[in-house]
């Protein structure tokens, strides 16, 4: 899968610099424990989207971890409105990312009195490869072998990042993890079922995040007279879904076609993308059509 390369410029703790040129020490938490969170929300049109709901997540995370947030959301704005215009963006993902900062020496006790470093950049969004919408993607199934704090998003993503190699070794877009016989999330998304015309996902916990996206779309689906159910889904009803559909910030929603080499579905349009997702897809892009150059005075 192709990497996109990022814009030139960044803001790393207060002013905006050369990605090229930005310097984070060797001791800082996030570098050597991982003691950081972070968030990843598109730009369309040159306006950040969902901008809100993404940002009281990154307030939660650090709240979770025992940080104030080193940012109101009004400087946050600034922040981002200053990387898309350094960076002349028009669609775009940007990054945050806050560590609990560097200290003199290796500790695993948190510091009394951190000194967050603060980071953002931004890439290019690129543009969605239209094989998926028509054609589908494929996911693997694994064992979700990370830690009991999967609400938190945090940068310790050892094993997103090895499951997602695994996937990708198989020839996969995505892997989908399963614990307890329990659907939990990708990778790298969230992970929703169609069953008789209802879209299910899992409910909010420890075990998986909460997902902005998803969230949104459970909203344009509900406008759409979709139903929606939060429950748990055991390994047996993923498996025998008539549609499965991941979602994330850059991306909306796609569709899965193949589990585990096996079509998804079980009638004549097993293996393609359903209608569930097609309505979805249709209603998350006119909002996006809507939302993108629109003044970015109020995020």
């Amino acid at each position: 899968m192709a990497v996109t390369a990022p814009c030139a410029t960044c803001w790393l703790d207060g002013a905006f610099r050369p990605l090229a040129d930005a310097r984070i020490s060797p001791l800082d938490r996030g570098f050597l424990f991982g003691d950081a969170v972070y968030e990843v929300l598109p730009c369309h049109g040159g306006r950040p989207f969902l901008f809100h709901p993404h940002l009281a997540r990154l307030e939660r995370s650090l709240r979770e971890i025992g940080l104030e947030p080193p940012l109101t959301r009004q400087r946050w704005a600034e922040v981002l409105r200053g990387l898309v215009a350094h960076n002349q963006l028009q669609d775009a993902t940007l990054y945050l990312q806050v560590s609990r900062g560097a200290e003199w020496g290796r500790n695993h006790a948190p510091p009394a009195q951190p000194v967050p470093t603060v980071f953002a950049y931004a890439t290019p969004l690129p543009p969605i490869d239209p094989q998926q919408l028509t054609e589908g993607v494929s996911v693997s199934t694994y064992p979700d072998e990370r830690w009991a704090r999967c609400d938190i998003k945090s940068t310790s993503l050892l094993s997103n990042v090895l499951a997602k190699g695994r996937a990708q070794a198989a020839g996969s877009f995505e892997a989908i993890l399963v614990a307890d016989g329990l659907l939990r999330e990708g990778s790298s998304t969230t992970v929703m079922i169609v069953r008789d015309g209802v879209i299910v996902a899992p409910p909010d916990s420890p075990h998986l995040l909460p997902g902005t996206t998803r969230d949104f779309l459970f909203a344009l689906a509900g406008a759409a007279g979709i139903r929606v159910e939060r429950r748990d889904i055991p390994l047996t009803e993923l498996l025998a879904a008539d549609e499965i559909l991941l979602a994330f910030a850059t991306r909306g929603a796609l569709p899965v076609t193949q589990l585990d080499g096996r079509p998804v579905g079980s009638d004549l349009a097993a293996g393609r993308p359903g209608p569930v997702w097609q309505r979805l897809n249709n209603a998350f892009h006119a909002r996006i059509k809507a939302w993108a150059n629109t003044p970015f005075d109020a995020p």
